[in-house]
């Protein structure tokens, strides 16, 4: 009896751990946890893991031998901590709970709490998806808001070859970068009235990329105050 019992706990054991590796693999149609370790800095060996949540869009919405676009999405300071569902609360994750038929790759990373926005760690994650999901190199795309806002900004600034466009809102960036952007296509999202981030944050990155030979496009929400994502995630124009 005891011999029965050992080997009952250990099949019940096997099996809640092959349920939790499975409610992990990736799925097309569906949002599921993942995580990563990835060099903390580009040129140092310290490691740290980044919690994201990834969807696949169902094969036959792309073709079965299609390789899908990619799109990173950076969420704000508020969604900051170790509570991966919190990432939901806003942007592309939260649009596609209702929206299995969403087009893109979706890499939804959750930055720890007290950190802001890695481009390095960033750019680790995008290239383990490409290379593990097969997501078309040549479009990559990068968007964020507030918080996140600024780490689009970074990160394009940092690896202006790597994306094919990028949607920062509500950010800001360092004018000096503009240079680098000059060829990556941008649209920028702010409200007029944000009392959080300062339009002129979006203003400033705007007027530096154009002044650098850029063609940024600018959109700007005469009455929005921080909240620009809400409207902008859900006009299918961004995604076009």
């Amino acid at each position: 009896m005891r011999i029965t019992i050992q080997l009952l706990a250990a099949i019940v054991v096997l099996a809640f751990s092959a349920e939790v590796a499975t409610a992990d693999d990736p799925t097309p149609g569906k949002q599921v946890a993942q995580s990563l370790e990835v060099k903390a800095k580009a040129d140092g060996d310290e490691k740290v893991t980044l919690h994201y949540w990834l969807y696949l869009p169902k094969a036959q919405d792309m073709g079965e031998s299609a390789h899908a676009p990619l799109m990173l999405f950076l969420h704000g300071a508020g969604e900051r901590g170790d509570d991966l569902e919190a990432v939901k609360k806003h942007g592309p994750p939260k649009l596609v709970e209702g929206q299995p038929d969403f087009p893109f790759i979706l890499i939804s990373p959750q930055c720890p709490r007290g950190e802001r926005w890695q481009p390095a760690q960033l750019v680790q994650l995008v290239d383990h998806v490409v290379k593990t999901q097969h997501a078309d190199p040549n479009r990559l795309y990068v968007t964020g808001l507030s918080m996140g806002g600024y780490g689009t900004w970074s990160l394009v600034a940092a690896y202006p070859d790597k994306f094919a466009a990028a949607a920062p809102i509500c950010g800001g960036g360092n004018p000096e970068t503009a240079e680098r952007l000059k060829d990556l296509p941008l649209w920028v999202f702010h409200g007029e009235k944000d009392s959080v981030v300062p339009a002129q944050r979006s203003k400033e990155m705007d007027a530096a990329t154009d002044n650098a030979g850029g063609t940024p496009k600018l959109t700007l929400y005469p009455e929005a105050n921080h909240d620009s994502w809400t409207t902008t995630y859900n006009n299918p124009e961004l995604y076009t």
